[in-house]
């Protein structure tokens, strides 16, 4: 059983050198270089060559390398997407994701310079952004429109915007938003990230928000400071003591099954399937996380 930790997916200004050289040493699951929203008009062509070059020369190790594309509905969205497939990127993040015809385009699109370059159709993966009313409620649509997506995220502050309010501390007004993405995303097998929070030095405020949307089921979220890192990978990796009770369910099944007992459980409690797979998934995220003894690993899976 593998899984695939985006816990924090790092925004990085594509127009930024000497951050574009550095992300990699940083502890985030995902690196995100950014055209769109953080690079001004007159440097979108520069940021462009200076992302794929890094894509081309950097060791980015075992992170996955995410690139947020300009819209194709602009002329730089296409040349964002021509370069970044050329340069071998892990991931195309699409922004302002309004309906899965948005989607479709792109796939087509990335599907036509895999086949000109030689490149396995389909090894480039996409996300969607949705950032508006009418993205969210696509959201279904959106996130089961290509084989290619492996993920969706929230941005808020579009999203917000489009709602004619604002956010605030509590996070009220992204509920639905939240909710209706991560339906989405679940019914569809694929990954779900929250919005970023903005404010890097309110750390209280951070970890609030995170543990919401870990108990609302999201995967990860999206971050602009390698600060917020260690916060949020405290929160979403699994402590010691569900390690230790998940364990003790996949040695009660595995008990069981010696047995031929069809009767799991454990401390004189049923285990039924929900916990089973909760249980599965904990241990699969310690895996992934590296914080189970090799042993532990060949025993579990």
């Amino acid at each position: 059983m593998e899984e695939r930790l985006r816990r924090t997916m790092m925004f990085v200004p594509g127009n930024n050198p000497g951050m574009i050289q550095d992300a990699h040493i940083y502890n985030c699951d995902s690196i995100m270089f950014d055209l769109e929203d953080s690079v001004s008009i007159a440097e979108k062509d520069g940021a462009r060559m200076l992302v794929y070059h890094a894509l081309k020369t950097i060791d980015h190790e075992s992170k996955e390398v995410v690139v947020r594309i300009n819209s194709l509905d602009t002329p730089v969205g296409r040349e964002d997407l021509q370069a970044m497939v050329r340069a071998n990127v892990d991931v195309i993040r699409l922004p302002k994701t309004e309906k899965a015809e948005d989607v479709v385009l792109c796939d087509q699109l990335i599907e036509a310079i895999e086949r000109e370059i030689g490149r396995e159709v389909g090894s480039t993966k996409m996300m969607a952004a949705i950032e508006s009313a009418l993205g969210v409620l696509n959201a279904r649509e959106i996130a089961s429109a290509s084989k290619r997506l492996i993920g969706i995220a929230l941005g808020a502050e579009d999203y917000v915007t489009d709602l004619k309010t604002n956010r605030s501390p509590e996070g009220i007004e992204l509920l639905f938003a939240r909710c209706m993405i991560l339906q989405a995303a679940r019914a569809s097998g694929i990954a779900c990230l929250d919005t970023v929070y903005s404010d890097v030095n309110n750390e209280e405020g951070l970890i609030a928000e995170v543990k919401l949307i870990k108990q609302l089921g999201f995967d990860g979220k999206s971050i602009i400071n390698p600060r917020q890192i260690q916060p949020i990978v405290d929160i979403f990796t699994p402590t010691a003591k569900e390690i230790e009770k998940s364990l003790s369910i996949v040695e009660a099944i595995k008990e069981a099954q010696s047995k031929g007992s069809g009767v799991i459980s454990l401390n004189g409690k049923m285990i039924d399937r929900p916990i089973v797979l909760r249980a599965q998934r904990v241990l699969a995220l310690a895996k992934a996380a590296k914080i189970l003894k090799a042993e532990e690993i060949d025993n579990v899976f």
